[in-house]
């Protein structure tokens, strides 16, 4: 079973006003450049890394390194969500059965912890224990409690666009639009105040590799929803649908992807490799600097 913070050396939640997690996204998007979010898979079955991680000490080292190597948030997750299918769907139980070894001693390594999971319960649990980021990757559209967890804990949430199946037919970008636009409605019913919502287009999720490249050539459009911008498009199946690859050899796509998007507009970069990811933002801003 998860420890929750009363177990823990930090104090208990005091309310949804008072919890430390309030002012995470304000801090994180007052670092002066793109937060970056490290990914912690603690599954058997996800795309890039399936099983690497699934040892319990195995993830916590990956995260105490991606946490030295730069990452502002790390995102861990029990349940593959991978885009392409092939997943295979837990049960609350296992996805909190793989949590409780690893979330706790990830949570103690001091950078924000970010929940991802499409369950409200789990999530809650998780939030509990002391994460401070719920990742949801169908936007608050897929667990009806949901939104109700996010509010009543005052977190942030990345409320990402997801489809059940990609179709090359439709407008990737009006769907986007559409899709933040519900989710939206289902945030501000719920009570989650507007300042503790990142918006995800979901590279690679119910996207043709084709629709995922217009997602990220045109990302700033999304800006018009006055909200931060998440991209993700670290290792996904479009770079090898220009430039054939394994997914652990999609680091300069990825790298690239990312570059593109943070000139475009997105503030938070979710990425497998947090010391590449960071070097080239580094190295992208210097020569910007001395233009």
């Amino acid at each position: 079973m998860i420890k929750t913070r009363s177990t823990l050396s930090s104090p208990g939640p005091t309310g949804p006003q008072t919890r430390p997690a309030a002012g995470t996204l304000a801090r994180l998007l007052g670092l002066g450049r793109p937060a970056i979010m490290g990914v912690v898979n603690v599954t058997p079955d996800s795309f890039s890394d399936g099983g690497r991680f699934l040892d319990p000490q195995r993830a916590i080292e990956h995260a105490r390194r991606l946490a030295i190597d730069g990452a502002d948030i790390l995102d861990i997750g029990a349940e593959s969500t991978r885009p392409y299918g092939g997943m295979v769907a837990v049960s609350r139980e296992e996805e909190l059965r793989r949590l409780a070894p690893v979330l706790p001693e990830v949570i103690a390594l001091g950078v924000p912890v970010s929940i991802d999971s499409m369950k409200a319960s789990v999530a809650s649990v998780a939030l509990e224990a002391g994460a401070s980021i719920v990742n949801d990757v169908w936007g608050l559209q897929h667990d009806p409690d949901m939104a109700r967890v996010v509010a009543e804990h005052a977190v942030p949430v990345v409320i990402m666009h997801n489809r059940d199946a990609a179709d090359p037919a439709i407008d990737i970008m009006a769907d986007i639009a559409a899709f933040f636009t519900r989710s939206l409605e289902i945030a501000e019913r719920a009570g989650i105040a507007r300042d503790m919502i990142v918006l995800d287009p979901g590279i690679g999720f119910g996207k043709t590799p084709q629709q995922s490249v217009i997602a990220i050539a045109r990302l700033g459009e999304f800006k018009s929803f006055g909200l931060p911008l998440l991209i993700g498009a670290s290792r996904k199946r479009f770079i090898d649908s220009i430039s054939p690859a394994s997914p652990d050899q999609r680091i300069g796509g990825s790298i690239v992807s990312h570059l593109v998007a943070v000139e475009s507009g997105a503030t938070i970069v979710r990425t497998h490799d947090v010391a590449e990811t960071v070097q080239a933002l580094r190295v992208a801003k210097a020569i910007r600097e001395a233009r």
